[in-house]
């Protein structure tokens, strides 16, 4: 690498971390000065409750859903056929054309999406049929203005956001912040894959409940054929993903890698799942890109597993709450340890197997994305 980019790689991350470290300790003091607890499951309940007292439960597969997300690569194939279980589902796409530049985005594009989504919104909720609005949006879709609007329809809304490690916040432009900082407060519950961002939520008003994301398992299971790959990581090429490739291979173990950024590319989805199952040990990193020291769930914990593939990822506290460590999935601390655990997993394959069966166990269990809308469509006390 070019050392005055390696340089200014080194400097962006440093700047990274001392940004979400400051952020950090913004909201550790103001949690702390204000005496504010994190809401348990008992309160969430009651807090909506109190929010819409003359709600009834529907039965499972009786809602009207609004569902507002674009699909970049999985949503479709994973939070659609989910949300599906439960009823109808009216989907919103809030994208709005390739190649926008951002300043062009917020200055017309974001503003005209808003006003098309919310007369979509009133417009499905005419008779006050509307059960429940799901979205996947940040500040970069959508205005606290157009928030503000949407909430006063009086619907239950619920919205996820999957990487509140680093932009719960985020960017700052016009006064705004591009994550959720600004639009948190006019949810009925905001769903967060990452633990420690719920003091944050809760310091800005908002109701936090914290589940990771999850996979499909009519699409994540396993394909039948031989297993032929040693090891394989699908995901991005950023950050010590591409040292720790080459160290592997330069110890013998040559690791296929698909996504965007590699030499062969990305995979579709049909084409990961089954490199999944042909492969004998898949690989997983969990750091989050331009940090140091910044882990969080992702979807490939949960795909991985749910596909029948064994799992070995990068160690981080988040997955001891979702899997048994070693028994289920195993975890690496360095390079030396993952090299142990791959030699050690590729010359044992009765173990590797029993590994592989109780992940894909576990996952279909517990980490269904169907699992987690019964949860928080449950506690918003919409069935």
């Amino acid at each position: 690498m070019d050392p005055l980019k390696r340089y200014r790689q080194r400097l962006r991350i440093w700047s990274n971390d001392q940004r979400l470290e400051a952020e950090r300790l913004h909201y550790e003091g103001l949690f702390a000065s204000r005496r504010l607890s994190v809401p348990d499951e008992e309160a969430l309940c009651a807090a909506c409750r109190e929010r819409f007292p003359s709600l009834r439960p529907k039965p499972r597969g009786a809602l009207k859903i609004l569902a507002v997300y674009h699909d970049y690569n999985w949503e479709e194939t994973a939070l659609k056929p989910a949300l599906q279980k439960f009823g109808t589902v009216y989907h919103f796409d809030w994208f709005r054309g390739p190649g926008a530049a951002a300043g062009e985005w917020r200055r017309s594009g974001r503003p005209l999406m808003n006003r098309e989504l919310l007369a979509y919104a009133r417009k499905l909720n005419r008779g006050r049929d509307l059960d429940v609005i799901f979205t996947y949006l940040s500040g970069e879709q959508i205005t606290p203005a157009a928030m503000a609007s949407l909430n006063a329809l009086g619907v239950p809304i619920i919205n996820l956001a999957l990487n509140d490690k680093e932009n719960f916040v985020g960017k700052i432009r016009g006064g705004q912040a591009l994550g959720v900082r600004d639009i948190c407060r006019f949810f009925t519950l905001c769903w967060t894959s990452t633990e420690d961002a719920r003091k944050k939520y809760v310091v800005e008003g908002a109701l936090p409940i914290y589940l990771p994301e999850g996979a499909n398992p009519e699409l994540h299971r396993p394909r039948e054929g031989e297993k032929t790959i040693d090891v394989s990581f699908v995901g991005q090429r950023y950050g010590n993903r591409p040292e720790v490739v080459a160290r592997l291979a330069a110890a013998g173990i040559k690791a296929v890698v698909r996504g965007p950024g590699w030499p062969d590319g990305p995979l579709s989805t049909e084409d990961m799942v089954r490199l999944y199952s042909q492969s004998r040990i898949n690989l997983g990193f969990g750091g989050v890109s331009g940090h140091s020291d910044a882990f969080c769930l992702k979807g490939r914990d949960f795909e991985i597993p749910m596909s029948g593939g064994l799992y070995l990822t990068e160690h981080h506290p988040e997955l001891e709450r979702v899997y048994e460590i070693g028994w289920e999935i195993v975890t690496y601390r360095d390079f030396d340890d993952l090299l142990v655990k791959i030699r050690r997993l590729l010359s044992n394959p009765a173990l590797a197997e029993e590994i592989r069966r109780r992940g894909r166990e576990r996952a279909l269990r517990d980490h269904s994305w169907e699992s987690r809308f019964q949860k928080v469509f449950a506690i918003s006390g919409v069935i």
